[in-house]
This record gives C-alpha cells, structure tokens and sequence, in this order.
C-alpha cells in the first residue's frame, strides 16, 4: 500500500506540472510568432502605402523611390529578414537581398495574391515566417503589385528554448521536492496501517487479550475500535467455547458415572432381588434415555450451526404449524391441568423452513409447559404486518429472574438446575430455538418475571431474504 500511496502522489504532484509546463510553452511560442505575424502586417501595409504614395511603380521621382528602398531595408535588417517588391506583372522590382531583381516570379501564392489573395506561411521546423500581401490603392481599390516579407522566427524560438530550460530545472525541483513529499506521506499513512496488520497477525497466533491502539486519522481510529470489538467477541466466543465443551463433557459424564455406579452396584452383590435388579435398570435406562437427548440435541445445535444459510424454504400457513405443534403437546399439558390457549388474529403465509421454524416454536410452547405450575395455563398468539409474522408464547409459570435474562439463550444454562434434572431439559432448547430465528433473519426477545411467568416474542420476516 506504500507503495501504492507513493506512486499516487508522485504522478498526481509532477503530471499537472509538467502538462502545465507543456502548455505554457507551446502557448508562449504560438502568441509569441502571433505577435510577429501582426507586426510583420503592420509593416507591410506601412510599406504598401509608401509604394502607392511615392509612386514606386510608375517610377516618377526617383528621390522618392531612393527614399522608400532605405525604408524597405531598415524594415528588413530591423527584423533581420527578406522584403521583395513584385509589380502586377510578376517582375521583382525590389530584393533587400538584392538576388532577384529584374527577373520574373511565378509561385501559386504569388499569383493568388496578384487576384487580391493574401497568404500567409508559418514554418516552426526551418524557423521563418512569409507573408505575401496584395498593394491595393485604398482611393481606386486598384491592385498596384505585391509585397512578400520573409522574416526570421529564431530569435522566438531562442527565448522559447531558455524557458524551456529554466522550466526543465523546475520541473526536476517540484519533482524531487514532490517524491519526497510523496514518500514522506506514504510513510505517515501507511504507519498506522502496517500497526493493525501487526496487530491482526498478533490477534491470528491466538493472543487475543492485546487491545490495539492507534492515533491519527479518524477513518484508521474507527478501523481500530472495530478491531478491538472483534477482539472482545472473539474473546467471549472462545470462552463460550471453552464453556461449552466444558459443559458438554459435564452433562455426557454425568450419566455415564450415574450408570456406572448403578451397574457396579448390581455386580457387587450376589443374589439380588429382582425388584432391586428391575429398579436399578430402571435407572439406568432412564440415564440412557437422557444422554440419548442431550446427544440428539447437540446433533441439532451442530447441524444448525453446519447448516446456516442452508435454509429449506416455502411457503407455508403458520397457523397450520402451530396446531400441529399444539396437538402434538397437548396431552403434556393435560397432564399437569395446565391450560393451553391458541389465538390466531388473521391467516399467515410465511417463507421459512418448516422443519427448523417447527423445532423453534416447540422449544419455547415446551418450556412453557414444563416450567409450569400444576393447573396454570399457556397462551400463544400469531399476528402479523406487512413485513413479519410475530408468535407470543407466555405462561403463568416460575418465571426468570431478571439477572438471569440475557443468559437463558447460551448452551448447558439452567436457571434452576434442579427442576431442569425433574423435567428432563438439558439446556440446549433455548439455545437451538435463537439459532433456527436468527436463520430466517428474525428476532426473540424475553419479558419475564420470577413466579409471575414469561412471555417470548419472535418475529419472523414474512418473505425471506438470502
């Protein structure tokens, strides 16, 4: 990127100079022959008028004609360049080279100019100007003969070159003035930048605990603090990490040492009853039994995290999912005398995934039920907007304490590990409901209060977006 920085700046510093320098020469040498031109014009009809007024052509007064030959090469020397006098017949009555005279010229721009076409030749490579001019008589408009100046444009071109020189060595100023400058600042930008790649490496060997920080521009702070946030995420998702794996050795070991000790125990003694030998495999099957849904709920937390992204979805009526998973849970519910309550406020059609939105809403419907008083009640509503479906399970159970909130949704967490043991969770509903929502671009949120109940909101958009 340095590099990149420096070569940015070194052609945006030294190309509008030297395009500048281009220009600025070129415009010099164009209004510079410009000026000469209009000069030699000025001249030239300076001169045609004494031609007409001393009566050249007609050659009357000598003295006259002695008078406007001086004049003629005072012109010429003045400008360091050739005049040459041509009558209406093509015969060169004056050569201030004094090479020409008394012959004949024959040239297209001569003859032109001899029907009253001016012409006028600019030559930059051999460094000379021509001009050929008619002598009109202003009172009869008569065309009296033709004058061709021919002058010298080096001297413009002279003070052209020591411009261009001096412009040469300015330019090679402003462009070592500008690489350095253009160094300099590459240095002071990419600093910064190099500090956060030093830091990100850091952050890839695994030291995530080393905050980076970094002053000067804005835009590199804001890089910076948005680093530092994704330090502190990493962080809490490696200690969720370790947690987890923490938690999931904890909860497979705990059955397993439970049907251990049970089958040692029917090992060690000899003889035992069969009503004591059918309890402790009782027992044990029933440890089989829950290490059988925690295996099968992990598999689905896996298989959503492996999956994300990887939505099965249609259309399908949401109020036909919720009777199903009513129907399907009413009998527990019966059991307990506790109250299930369905209220549908308009038909919804919704894209989602049907399998994983109906694993999500059983987890929360579920909970309500077991987490329950004897003889209490559960309500679930569906409405819907334009843009989402929303489903509200609430319950009249024991409730979340307050402080206990914002943890419920993590993997392995009980808020009363005791009844999570009586009703046989295992502390990974919650956790696969969030994950199926946050799939279809949802939301949950909680409301509870301890011994008054809880209340999950989950809104869902109505058409899915990849």
């Amino acid at each position: 990127m340095r590099l990149q920085i420096f070569v940015v700046m070194l052609v945006l510093g030294v190309l509008p100079v030297y395009v500048f320098s281009i220009v600025l020469l070129n415009t010099y040498q164009n209004e510079a022959i410009s000026n000469r031109v209009t000069e030699l014009q000025e001249r030239s009809g300076i001169i045609s008028n004494l031609l007409i007024s001393s009566g050249y052509f007609s050659g009357n007064d000598v003295k006259d004609i002695t008078d406007v030959n001086a004049e003629i090469m005072q012109v010429a020397e003045g400008y360091h360049g050739r005049i040459v006098i041509v009558d209406n017949n093509l015969n060169i009555l004056k050569d201030t080279y004094g090479l020409e005279e008394g012959k004949t010229i024959i040239s297209e721009q001569v003859i032109s100019c001899s029907r009253g076409t001016a012409s006028k030749y600019v030559d930059n490579e051999n460094e000379y100007v021509e001009l050929v001019n008619p002598i009109v008589n202003n009172k009869t408009k008569d065309n009296m003969g033709i004058i061709i100046m021919s002058f010298s444009t080096k001297n413009v071109f002279a003070v052209y070159d020591v411009i261009k020189q001096k412009m040469n060595v300015l330019y090679i100023v402003i462009f070592i003035v500008v690489m350095l400058f253009s160094y300099l600042y590459s240095v002071i930008v990419s600093k910064p930048l190099a500090k956060m790649t030093s830091a990100i490496d850091h952050a890839t060997d695994g030291y995530l605990e080393e905050k980076v920080s970094i002053r000067g521009y804005k835009e590199v702070q804001k890089i910076a603090d948005s680093f530092n946030h994704l330090l502190t995420r990493l962080q809490t998702l490696e200690k969720s990490r370790q947690e987890f794996v923490s938690n999931v050795s904890h909860e497979l070991k705990t059955p397993i040492t439970s049907m251990k000790v049970l089958s040692d125990s029917l090992l060690s003694q000899e003889g035992v009853p069969a009503e004591l030998y059918r309890e402790f495999m009782v027992d044990i099957a029933e440890e089989i039994e829950r290490e059988d849904k925690i295996i099968n709920d992990l598999l689905s937390l896996v298989k959503l995290d492996k999956t994300s992204g990887e939505l099965n979805i249609s259309q399908i009526n949401v109020n036909d999912l919720l009777e199903q998973i009513l129907k399907r849970l009413r009998p527990i519910a019966e059991k307990r005398n506790i109250e299930l309550v369905y209220e549908s406020f308009r038909p919804v059609m919704a894209d989602v995934d049907e399998v994983k939105m109906s694993l999500a809403l059983s987890n929360l419907i579920e909970n309500a039920i077991k987490y329950n008083f004897d003889d209490g009640w559960v309500r679930v509503s569906l409405n819907a907007d334009h843009k989402f479906f929303y489903i509200s399970v609430a319950d009249s159970g024991v409730g979340i304490p307050e402080e206990f909130q914002d943890q419920v949704f993590e993997r392995f967490y009980r808020v009363d590990k005791a009844r999570s043991r009586e009703t046989g969770g295992t502390g990974l509903g919650l956790s696969i409901t969030k994950s199926a929502v946050l799939m279809h671009r949802g939301a949950i949120k909680i409301h509870s209060k301890e011994n008054e109940g809880t209340t999950f909101t989950v809104r869902i958009p109505l058409n899915f977006i990849a």
